[in-house]
């Protein structure tokens, strides 16, 4: 089956974007699908790159033309969202679509392509790491920090749902887990 693709969620912190980037360098014809968001660019971030970034304003207008395959507002005044006409570039170039998306955004991504779409849970081996690992990626004052770990929470609520979950406590362990499921599945 062509036209696939390999949704990476879970809780912020608990390392999608590290095995994203990993499957990304190691596997051939995947292709990253950049989300829009409203947040602020972090210095080491390029646009169109990690990420559009776009004005609050901006994306407002981008969904009430529809252009979005799943959105959300994260936080309030805080949107991400998946744009269709990226998956389509993506495709079109003959890529196997790859996103990094929060635990919402993925599962609605999984319902839009149903089987075409590989859905991954990673989660962190306890909260209490998960909590540790956003404190010291020190990208948050205080009250977001605090936001962070209450939708951390609840996010993992959702693990259920995903095709696979993977336990993200040891990187190479983890990494060798993704490699394997992605592979298998874009070989299916």
């Amino acid at each position: 089956m062509s036209n696939k693709l390999i949704i990476f969620s879970a809780p912020s912190g608990s390392g999608k974007t590290t095995v994203v980037k990993h499957l990304l360098n190691k596997l051939e014809n995947l292709a990253f699908s950049v989300s829009v968001t409203t947040r602020q660019k972090r210095p080491n971030e390029k646009n169109g790159k990690d990420y559009y970034f776009y004005s609050e304003n901006d994306f407002l207008k981008a969904l009430k033309n529809e252009e979005f395959l799943e959105y959300e507002e994260v936080y309030k005044g805080l949107f991400y969202g998946t744009l269709k006409s990226e998956v389509e570039r993506l495709w079109s170039e003959g890529k196997t679509v790859i996103f990094d998306v929060d635990v919402i955004g993925g599962l609605n991504i999984k319902k839009f392509y149903g089987d075409q779409a590989l859905a991954v849970f990673l989660r962190p081996p306890s909260v209490d790491i998960l909590m540790k690992r956003l404190r010291d990626r020190e990208t948050e004052v205080e009250h977001q920090l605090l936001e962070r770990i209450e939708k951390a929470k609840s996010e993992l609520n959702y693990e259920h749902l995903f095709d696979k979950v993977i336990v993200n406590d040891i990187l190479s362990d983890t990494f060798d887990t993704a490699e394997s499921l992605v592979t298998t599945f874009i070989k299916s």
